[in-house]
C-alpha cells in the first residue's frame, strides 16, 4: 500500500507565482494544507499580454516569501514535507528557470527528493485531487497557450486526440478583446460584454466543423471578428457587445462539434455497458465516463454549459475543477508529484533542465510550432 506522503509545490511557468502544500493518503484522497498564488495582473495589464522578462523578474522578487507563507499556512516545515514538485515546462522559459532552480536548492539543502513536473499533467491529473476520478477520462485543456482534447489513460500516459493547428482559444479571446478595445485578460472582458450583445448578429465561421479529426483552428474565426468590426467602425459599446456575444456563439458551436466527436470517439474505443437500471458505465471503471475541463478559459460560463448540455446528451460526467484550480496553480503540481510518488516513480535529477516545449503525449505528431527545444505541446 502506498504511505501518506505530503509535499512541497511551486508553479512559474507564465504570470502567476505560486506555492502550495498538498497531502495524499493511502487510499489516494488528497487534503490541500495551503494554496498561496500571487498574480502578476497588475504587472502586465498595460502591455495587453504577459512580458516574459518582467514576468521571470516577479518570479524571483516573491517566490521565497511565498514558499515561506505556504508552509506556515499549513503549519509545517520542510523537515514535514517528503518531496519537492516543481514546474519544470511547457512555460515561458525564465520563469521556468526561477522555479525550477529554487525547487533544486530547496531539495538539495533539504535532502528531499524533486520532482519536475509537466505542468499540463498538473492540469490532467487535478480531476482526481478534486473529484476522485478514476482513469480513463477526457480531458478538454483551453487556456492562453493551449487547447487540446487529451485521453489520460493513467498517470504518464497521455494520448493526444485534438490539439489546435493555430492559435489557442484562450489567445483568441485576447486577441480579440485587444481589437475591440477591451482590457487584458481578454477572456472575461469578452465574457462580461457578451451578456448584453445579440449572438446572431453576426454569423462568424466554426473552423474545422464536421471534419472527422478533434483538432481545433481559431486564427480564422479570429479574422472575421477582425473584418466585421473594420466593416462597422467606428464601434458602439452595443457593436462591441454583439461582436463578442457572437464570437462566444462561434466558440461554443465550434467546441460542441469537435468535442461532440471526441466523446463519440471515447465510447467506441471505452464501450459503455448499458444497464436497465442505470446509466452507461465505462467497463473500465464501473462508472459513468467523464470529460474534465481545465485551464483558464474553463472559467467562461457559456462554454461550461455548452459542455455540460453536451455531456448530458451523451451520457457523460461533466468535471470542472473549481476555477482557482482550473487556471495555474501549484496545488495541481504538487498533486501531479504526489501522483507519480505513488506510482514508485523515481525522482528527477538534479540536474534536470526546464523545457519550454513539453507534450504530455510525445508520440503525437507536430502540428504547429516546434523549435529547438522540441514540439510546442
Amino acid at each position: 500500500m502506498v504511505p501518506f506522503l505530503r509535499i512541497l509545490g511551486i508553479e512559474t511557468s507564465c504570470d502567476e507565482t505560486a506555492a502550495a502544500v498538498v497531502e495524499r493518503d493511502a487510499e489516494g484522497h488528497s487534503n490541500v494544507l495551503s494554496d498561496v498564488v500571487l498574480s502578476q495582473l497588475d504587472e502586465h495589464s498595460a502591455y495587453g499580454g504577459v512580458v516574459p522578462e518582467i514576468a521571470a523578474r516577479a518570479h524571483v522578487e516573491a517566490l521565497d516569501e511565498l514558499i515561506e507563507e505556504a508552509l506556515k499556512r499549513a503549519n509545517v516545515s520542510l523537515d514535514d514535507v517528503d518531496a519537492i514538485a516543481a514546474t519544470s515546462g511547457p512555460g515561458l522559459i525564465g520563469g521556468l528557470l526561477v522555479g525550477l532552480m529554487t525547487g533544486k536548492a530547496i531539495a538539495r539543502a533539504a535532502g528531499k527528493p524533486l520532482y519536475a513536473i509537466n505542468h499540463l499533467e498538473g492540469h490532467a491529473l487535478t480531476a482526481r485531487l478534486t473529484d476522485g476520478l478514476s482513469f480513463p477520462y477526457l480531458m478538454l485543456l483551453v487556456s492562453g497557450g493551449h487547447t487540446q482534447l487529451i485521453l489520460v489513460r493513467g498517470v504518464g500516459q497521455y494520448e493526444r486526440w485534438g490539439t489546435t493547428i493555430d492559435d489557442a482559444l484562450g489567445e483568441a479571446f485576447d486577441k480579440t478583446a485587444k481589437l475591440l478595445g477591451l482590457p487584458y485578460p481578454g477572456g472575461p472582458a469578452v465574457e462580461r460584454m457578451a451578456q448584453d450583445g445579440n449572438p446572431d448578429r453576426f454569423d462568424f465561421p466554426r473552423p474545422l466543423a464536421g471534419e472527422a479529426r478533434l483538432d481545433f483552428s481559431f486564427s480564422g474565426l479570429k479574422t472575421a471578428v477582425r473584418q466585421a468590426a473594420q466593416d462597422i467602425a467606428p464601434l458602439s459599446d452595443q457593436d462591441v457587445a454583439d461582436i463578442c456575444a457572437s464570437f462566444q456563439k462561434a466558440v461554443s458551436r465550434t467546441l460542441k462539434d469537435r468535442i461532440g466527436r471526441g466523446l463519440q470517439r471515447f465510447k467506441t474505443e471505452f464501450p459503455a455497458t448499458i444497464s436497465a437500471t442505470g446509466p452507461a458505465t465505462c467497463p473500465a471503471t464501473g462508472e459513468k465516463p467523464a470529460l474534465v475541463v481545465a485551464g483558464g478559459v474553463a472559467a467562461n460560463l457559456q462554454l461550461r454549459g455548452t459542455l455540460q448540455a453536451l455531456c448530458d446528451k451523451n451520457g457523460f460526467r461533466f468535471v470542472a475543477p473549481p476555477l482557482r484550480l482550473c487556471t495555474d496553480n501549484a496545488v495541481m503540481i504538487a498533486w501531479a508529484g504526489l501522483e507519480r510518488m505513488a506510482t514508485g516513480a523515481a525522482p528527477d535529477e538534479l540536474d534536470v533542465q526546464p523545457r519550454s516545449r513539453w507534450p504530455l503525449d510525445s508520440n503525437a505528431e507536430t502540428l504547429i510550432g516546434f523549435g529547438k527545444r522540441g514540439a510546442k505541446a
